[in-house]
């Protein structure tokens, strides 16, 4: 053999491979083949000085700091013995909580959705009045269902051949007008 003392042998006691190109470990300072480097490979026991991960409370959710060189488990323990703000009592509240009103629907919505007539809670699907048959008081139509159907019963349109300008128009123009700072003649 020409050179005896050139690599070294893995660290790892079921291993022992002579190794060139050896690598050490920067938790326990061991040397080993590139096969058993990693922590998990060679079951490293000061792997907890070089990991710094940050453990989280199980019971509060908060993250405990933890020093270089301290076990994380006894820590977050030492945290859950003195420190956890923890109350049972305060359980997570139920988001979907508004139940529809409507028979045979067992739906629940994250907000309110109440009828203007009967005043009753209802899901997406149910929520128009003609939708969960409203024995409420009033027409069936809401506030806004009736302005656009005032609106539409409105002519706004000019008969076919007509060059006469509705008074609608005449409105629009003179808001326009106020807006941009012109004054409104009285003419038409």
């Amino acid at each position: 053999m020409e050179f005896p003392d050139l690599g070294k042998h893995c660290s790892e006691k079921t291993c022992k491979q002579l190794d060139f190109l050896p690598l050490k470990c920067d938790a326990c300072k061991e040397v080993f083949c590139k096969d058993h480097i990693t922590y998990d490979q060679h079951k490293c026991t000061s792997s907890y000085k070089k990991d710094v991960q940050v453990p989280v409370c199980p019971l509060c959710n908060t993250p405990i700091p933890v020093r270089r060189g301290e076990m994380p488990d006894i820590v977050v323990g030492a945290h859950m013995d003195r420190d956890c703000k923890y109350d049972p009592t305060q359980q997570k509240q139920r988001i979907f909580t508004n139940k529809c009103l409507k028979e045979g629907c067992k739906r629940k919505e994250m907000m309110k959705l109440v009828c203007n007539q009967c005043h009753g809670n209802f899901c997406i699907k149910h929520r128009h009045p003609l939708d969960h048959d409203c024995k409420g008081a009033g027409s069936s139509i809401s506030k806004a269902g009736s302005a656009a159907i005032m609106r539409a019963s409105e002519s706004n349109f000019r008969p076919a051949g007509s060059n006469k300008r509705s008074s609608n128009w005449y409105l629009q123009r003179n808001r326009y007008k106020l807006k941009c700072g012109y004054e409104i003649s009285k003419t038409r």
